[in-house]
């Protein structure tokens, strides 16, 4: 077998604070923060320099983890990817939830847009996409059964 597992899912944000703030609002819990630099984060990133600020943070299960990061060095003129959601390389996560409206509106306080609708998929779910820290999708399910 070639896969054990998924470890975690990352992405870089522009502030390591507002997006652990975004994600614990949401629900997910704390799991430690670090700051990465050295030969061997250059070799692995493929970047000279490489000072970054990483938060790792899981689901209240504890079986899904992801891992958000800000660089200190080196820096990115690049902005951050507020394309549509049918972009490809879009980053996008995806949460099943209690209460997508009381969600939606904590999420609101930390920056969260409601990127499309509110959708209901048959009688299955509740649907809507945010566009959280860094311009990245995130999912938000409600089941109704």
């Amino acid at each position: 077998m070639a896969i054990h597992r998924l470890d975690h899912t990352g992405f870089v944000v522009e502030d390591l604070a507002a997006a652990v703030a975004f994600f614990v609002e949401l629900g997910m819990e704390l799991e430690g923060e670090t700051t990465v630099a050295g030969d061997w984060a250059d070799r692995l990133i493929g970047l000279d320099g490489v000072k970054t600020d990483i938060a790792f943070l899981r689901t209240p299960d504890g079986h899904s983890r992801i891992e958000v990061s800000a660089f200190r060095s080196p820096t990115s003129a690049a902005p951050a990817p507020w394309a549509p959601v049918n972009v490809p390389g879009i980053p996008r996560i995806t949460f099943v939830i209690d209460d997508l409206d009381d969600v939606l509106t904590r999420l609101r306080g930390h920056g969260g847009e409601l990127v499309g609708e509110v959708a209901r998929y048959q009688d299955y779910c509740r649907y809507a996409y945010v566009r959280g820290p860094a311009g990245v999708i995130v999912g938000l399910v409600e089941e109704l059964s």
